[in-house]
């Protein structure tokens, strides 16, 4: 049944996209999802406060950062029961939820969770195991490092996928590089996209989509853009989130191998 159908959401200690977290708790938690966060030391995440709050994005702030509804929202989370009592990563057991949802964000404070050992092998069980697995933004970077010990590939190495745009991520360092520097290249090496299309077994499963403009909401799905490959969904952007979300609960109700672009 519904309700009883649980998802956990790992975050880093900080850094995590606001929009990508908050409103897909808001939104499953409506629908009686049971909803379980994760950090790696057990205790309470905290958001990037510049998207929370604007600050040093200039002129550029009412595009940048989180949108009101999302601001809400996560103002709400921070104070529920589950955000603020997360579990530990080395205690997750895969067997106990059933999807995982791999939220994004830019700040560097993301690295630990991008990089997490703990949670690649978990995220290759929920692939082996052909449960649920949305990924959005920064998020894809995490399925994209989670190497199947069998094939040695990607988890992702022959699904279809999307991630956050390079026109995108280079598009926000480009206009507030003068002030903050490569806050906005979590690697500066290699961009997201680059990163992720990398580990594909073609660079033709990459779909890059509509180009983003508006964000989505409950009244403009349309706005969205998500893949879903058999039992792996993605995003690119906080601007795909309500449809991310809403696609994810279709997932988790109506299983499917079909392959689908929204």
């Amino acid at each position: 049944m519904k309700g009883r159908k649980k998802i956990v959401i790992p975050l880093p200690s900080y850094g995590f996209d606001p929009s990508e977290v908050a409103i897909p708790w808001q939104l499953l938690s409506k629908q009686n999802y049971t909803i379980v966060f994760a950090t790696p030391d057990g205790k309470k995440a905290a958001g990037d406060s510049r998207m929370l709050n604007g600050k040093g994005l200039g002129l550029f702030k009412p595009v940048l950062k989180a949108r009101k509804d999302a601001v809400q929202a996560y103002q709400a989370m921070e104070k529920s029961n589950e955000f603020c009592n997360p579990l530990k990563y080395d205690i997750l057991i895969g067997k106990d939820f059933d999807a995982i949802l791999l939220p994004g964000g830019h700040d560097k404070g993301v690295k630990e969770y991008l990089e997490s050992k703990i949670l690649q092998k978990l995220i290759v069980h929920f692939f082996l195991e052909e449960k649920p697995v949305a990924a959005i933004c920064h998020g894809v970077v995490l399925a994209a490092r989670s190497i199947n010990p069998e094939t040695k590939n990607s988890v992702i190495y022959n699904y279809k996928t999307t991630a956050l745009l390079k026109s995108q991520e280079l598009l926000a360092y480009r206009l507030t590089k003068l002030w903050l520097k490569d806050y906005y290249l979590t690697y500066p090496e290699k961009t997201v996209a680059e990163e992720v299309a990398s580990v594909l077994s073609t660079s033709s499963n990459f779909l890059k989509g509509p180009k983003p403009i508006f964000r989505d909401d409950t009244n403009h799905l349309s706005r969205g853009f998500t893949v879903r490959d058999k039992n792996y969904l993605s995003a690119r952007w906080p601007g795909d989130v309500y449809s991310f979300t809403f696609e994810l609960m279709q997932m988790l109700e109506n299983p499917s191998n079909k392959i689908q672009e929204n």
